[in-house]
């Protein structure tokens, strides 16, 4: 049986280290933090958002970088294999809305009692271990750590990204890859809010919209979201923001516009508002605006069209009535670019899939060494698909392992 170190007490680490443990190798859990799964701990807003429940070919539209890498991995342990893996460990979930799966406690802390204090039974955890620099001489893995030089036989790399850095992911992972000669490719965030170069942004902090769509020409290719946003203090935010962002933080030409009245073809808007000008010929404009959108933007896109929200609407002409149409489908945000990594849910980059076997995690440039979960370059949409990937890297990982 080998001695392995695995470096990195998060998703991937605490599921591999059990498995492996399972079947009688020497396993060390290496953490630089005083505990496990810091990241864990504040995913799904400190619920846990563990998986998402679809078939595996569903699940692999979600994967935004690394699907084809990742299809023997999603395939060989499901998101139904890891609900049953978590209710076997006496873990009880449910299913919300969206296909999210969460622990029923709605307590992430719990999904870190059981895979510490229940699978990882006869694992060796050494917290306020941070790992320094690793090695490889003579088949051995010699590693260089705050509590000083360690041997192992086999090196499992599950450091996460460089989200939240605060919990320990600060990108070593990649200068482990680099040192031990693989590819990183370059690390950008995403699942992030969106910068606006927009000046009326500040003034809409806090405001939240429902059932809109956020459209998108990125290098060319048109799509749009349909969903939930909210602006903040220099952008917008929110689950259909969070998706954008993954879907463009590599491309050089954003284009961003805000459909407010989706349901509705232009033609069907266009007779609402006649309708609500008909009913409202003496009233301020502002009044038939506050009917077509959240009080506190009524104000902000009247400015932004250029139209008198204080004109009676009697006095609206064709043209301007027009433009107000045309606006609440095709409204223009100025994209300034994505917040800094850090304020990222996960990264996009890492150690390159090209250099990884995609049913053993091994490399195929150093033997004994593996790469798990987050560091990889591999990321998907929200929704629990990025932690499915982490829990299905460590189970192909230790099901194949050697």
């Amino acid at each position: 049986m080998s001695r392995i170190a695995v470096i990195g007490a998060g998703a991937s680490g605490l599921m591999v280290s059990g498995l492996l443990a399972e079947k009688k190798h020497d396993v060390y859990v290496l953490e630089k933090n005083e505990k496990a799964g810091k990241k864990l701990y504040i995913t799904g807003k400190g619920r846990c958002n563990l998986t998402n429940l679809c078939l595996p070919d569903e699940f692999l539209k979600n994967v935004v970088r690394g699907g084809k890498f990742m299809t023997s991995a999603i395939y060989s342990f499901s998101s139904e294999d890891c609900i049953n893996f978590f209710e076997g460990l006496g873990l009880k979930t449910k299913v919300e809305r969206g296909n999210r799966v969460f622990p029923e406690s709605d307590k992430a802390s719990d999904v870190i009692k059981v895979l510490k204090e229940n699978h990882c039974k006869d694992v060796k955890f050494m917290f306020n271990c941070d790992v320094l620099s690793i090695t490889k001489q003579n088949e051995k893995f010699l590693l260089n750590t705050s509590n000083g030089k360690l041997e192992f036989d086999k090196i499992i790399i599950a450091t996460g990204g460089k989200s939240y850095k605060a919990t320990g992911s600060d990108g070593a992972g990649y200068k482990f890859a680099k040192i031990l000669g693989h590819t990183v490719e370059m690390p950008v965030p995403a699942l992030c809010p969106l910068i606006l170069k927009d000046s009326f942004v500040g003034n809409l902090q806090g405001v939240s919209l429902k059932n809109v769509q956020l459209n998108v020409v990125a290098n060319g290719k048109k799509f749009g979201l349909f969903g939930e946003m909210l602006f903040t203090d220099k952008g917008i935010s929110g689950p259909i923001v969070l998706s954008v962002s993954s879907l463009i933080n590599r491309a050089k030409d954003v284009k961003l516009s805000l459909d407010f009245k989706p349901a509705l073809s232009q033609e069907q808007l266009e007779q609402r508002i006649l309708r609500d000008f008909e009913n409202a010929k003496n009233k301020n404009l502002k009044f038939v605006l506050n009917g077509l959108l959240p009080k506190a933007v009524a104000s902000v896109f009247a400015v932004a069209v250029k139209i008198d929200e204080n004109k009676k609407v009697h006095d609206i002409t064709k043209s301007e009535r027009k433009t107000l149409a045309y606006n609440l489908k095709n409204f223009k945000l100025e994209f300034g670019g994505l917040y800094g990594i850090d304020t990222g849910i996960v990264t996009s980059g890492g150690v390159n899939v090209k250099e990884i076997n995609p049913k053993t995690f091994e490399s195929k440039i150093v033997n004994g060494l593996y790469f798990l979960g987050e560091v990889l370059d591999v990321d998907a949409l929200t929704g629990g698909f990025n932690l499915q990937c982490c829990w299905s890297t460590a189970y192909a990982c230790a099901e194949n392992f050697e």
